[in-house]
């Protein structure tokens, strides 16, 4: 089952970043850390949704096997922080235009 947990929590992990791929340069040029690097968020935007619904398949099979062998009780914790990262991912790329928006303001 570590196994599982594992894949769910790198899985949302990921999630979170592909989904902040866009994001994250404009809150970092916000702190004044700007420059060409930027450009290699442009291949993470691409696969984005991708890697999101990766993730969200592992989270959902990591759920199917705890329940299954019984390990429920002792893995909830990890699972849901899991299970909130992911969806917290793919709010941020349904409202990514908003977030960009507020972040151009701030500018």
């Amino acid at each position: 089952m570590q196994k599982y947990l594992g894949l769910s929590c790198l899985g949302a992990m990921s999630a979170l970043g592909a989904a902040s791929c866009c994001a994250l340069p404009m809150a970092l040029m916000l702190l004044g850390l700007g420059g060409s690097w930027i450009a290699i968020f442009g291949r993470i935007a691409a696969v984005s949704y991708y890697v999101l619904a990766i993730s969200t398949v592992l989270v959902a099979v990591s759920w199917l096997m705890a329940r299954q062998r019984g390990t429920m009780a002792a893995l909830k914790w990890w699972l849901a922080g899991s299970t909130v990262m992911t969806g917290l991912a793919w709010v941020i790329v349904f409202r990514e235009a908003e977030i960009n928006a507020y972040l151009i303001l701030q500018m």
